[in-house]
């Protein structure tokens, strides 16, 4: 690779780091051919990316990037998981993914401007998608709506049971 092919692939990276919601730094050191690539299929269903690249090339990419933080983690065989949409998909992919196959290890992952430790990215897969939070949250907000409805037509009800009661009364009297 010559230092042109370099430096597109370092302007590739900024470009795309600097688009991500999430990115996780793993090591893939032991992995054959079909389990990166059902790694990879994975991580696509969750609207990710994998990439392995060369370590001095990532360090690069990452200076001008809410990510510069990651350069000291970039040591041995490193690949990193990117995404632009709901990063907690991607955290439950990776960690479903490491829980099945032990040689995936992942070692660090920045979200927003914070660093997140393998513990914190365990604790983000466990949390629901974003479309579950929005579903509950609206719910949660239709929820007065709905009761104040049942409370009206409960009214209604007892109002209809009431004239029905007094129609009887006459009728017998």
């Amino acid at each position: 690779m010559n230092r042109t092919e370099k430096e597109e692939v370092v302007k590739q990276l900024q470009e795309e780091l600097g688009q991500s919601e999430a990115i996780f730094v793993s090591d893939y050191l032991g992995l054959n051919v079909d389990e990166i690539t059902q790694l990879r299929r994975r991580i696509k269903g969750a609207g990710g990316s994998y990439r392995v690249v060369k370590n001095t090339l990532l360090r690069r990419a990452v200076q001008d990037t809410n990510a510069s933080a990651l350069g000291q983690f970039f040591i041995g065989p490193t690949a990193i998981a990117t995404v632009h949409g709901d990063p907690v998909n991607l955290a439950k992919a990776l960690v479903e993914f490491a829980k099945e196959n032990e040689k995936l290890e992942i070692q660090v992952g920045v979200m927003g401007e914070r660093v997140l430790t393998f513990a914190e990215i365990q604790e983000l897969a466990k949390l629901p998608g974003k479309e579950v939070l929005l579903a509950k949250m609206l719910g949660s907000l239709n929820a007065p709506i709905v009761n104040f409805a049942g409370v009206m037509a409960a009214m209604l009800q007892q109002l209809v049971f009431v004239l029905r009661a007094v129609e009887e009364k006459k009728k017998e009297a």
